[in-house]
């Protein structure tokens, strides 16, 4: 059965149960090349306001190194050192929040946030070098051997061209102030950088829509395992039939129980639970044979027959095992189960005599041990 399933092509889209599956194990659509893009991307921008706010900077930088006394190198050197190492845990967190935020919302973009517990579990098959061979040479590894060429490639391409273009204005800078010099390096740099950018922003994109592809491929279902998850989720076809057929033959009996309640007035006696359960008979001597049930019902339905047998003048018998026995085991329109013959005759020559207007104490009825049931149907006895 299981190479049955894995002879099986996967041409089917992956469902969305499978989807969050894999998200649950960690499976989720990434790519390195657009971290790298993004990355690089905000630290341009960081450098590239470097000017904005530089000189506040360097200045108060400066102040943390002068001093304007001996006794002041002696005493407040500690003091000092302490405001640079405050001064670069907040230029850290400075430049460090706006990393960290970018790397968040590419991922969010990528293919979304997510935390599995799953994927930090030890799987040994990682150690494995036979597997670790077989994904380097993969087509996988292929196409990541392709992506760092075409790196290199393009990006000493553009550093060299870069040099090529701006060497005729570095090489006068030894004649340059320092403030002259310094504006010719960082807007040099800022180039560069702006020009491989671009060269990774096209590297990232034909490495996110690759890693989409690979990640939708690995997702693939063959039709059998479309049908089987429909079945885990939907039930079998043949489990939901069979509950189909038994809420109709239940719907069905709910009303050939309410239409039975217009035949309550030719009932001989009413056997009730006192109210869960009644069941309506119908005997005559004269019409020979066992008695019929013409009428059957519980909660709501049981109260009804009990009413209208009150109506029609028709008594009304409590006896719940007897009660229970004949709804279980009896249908409207057929006779009683033989094994309640005698209960129900004792019945009904006890009503029967009463009607007459005997005074007699109620029989004690009989039920046999395998018709005892409780109020859900199930034997007492078992």
């Amino acid at each position: 059965m299981a190479e049955e399933d894995d002879s099986q092509e996967k041409t089917e889209d992956p469902s969305q149960r499978k989807l969050d599956k894999a998200s649950e194990e960690g499976r989720i659509l990434s790519s390195k090349e657009m971290f790298v893009f993004t990355g690089i991307a905000i630290g341009w921008l960081l450098i590239s306001s470097i000017p904005f706010f530089g000189e506040d900077i360097l200045k108060a930088w400066s102040t943390l190194f002068i001093f304007d006394h001996p006794y002041m190198l002696e005493n407040l050197w500690l003091g000092r050192l302490q405001s640079i190492f405050w001064s670069y845990v907040m230029f850290s967190i400075l430049v460090g929040i706006p990393i960290l935020l970018v790397v968040l919302l590419t991922q969010a973009a990528v293919g979304g946030i997510n935390f599995a517990p799953k994927a930090m579990a030890f799987k040994g098959n990682k150690l494995n070098p036979i597997s670790g061979l077989k994904r380097i040479i993969s087509v996988k590894g292929l196409v990541e051997l392709g992506k760092s060429l075409l790196k290199v490639i393009l990006l000493f391409g553009i550093g060299g061209l870069f040099i090529h273009l701006y060497m005729p204005q570095v090489l006068p800078l030894s004649l340059s102030t320092l403030n002259q010099s310094l504006e010719v390096m960082l807007s040099g740099f800022q180039y560069l950088i702006g020009g491989m950018i671009i060269v990774l922003m096209i590297i990232a994109a034909i490495d996110y829509f690759w890693q989409r592809h690979t990640h939708m491929q690995q997702m693939r279902m063959s039709k059998k395992e479309m049908k089987d998850e429909m079945k885990e989720t939907e039930g079998s076809p043949e489990v939901k039939s069979k509950i189909r057929r038994m809420q109709m033959e239940q719907s069905q009996q709910s009303s050939r129980q309410r239409e039975a309640l217009e035949n309550i007035g030719e009932a001989t006696a009413v056997i009730v639970n006192p109210t869960h359960f009644a069941v309506a008979l119908r005997y005559r001597a004269e019409e020979g044979g066992a008695p019929v049930i013409i009428a059957m019902g519980k909660g709501v339905l049981a109260e009804r027959i009990i009413d209208r047998a009150k109506d029609h003048s028709i008594t009304v018998f409590q006896s719940p095992l007897l009660a229970r026995a004949l709804y279980f085991t009896g249908d409207i329109g057929a006779e009683i189960s033989e094994k309640l013959y005698n209960a129900v005759a004792v019945v009904l020559a006890y009503i029967y005599r009463v009607d007459r207007g005997e005074i007699m104490p109620e029989p004690d009825v009989t039920v046999p041990q395998d018709l005892m049931f409780d109020e859900h149907g199930q034997a007492l006895n078992a």
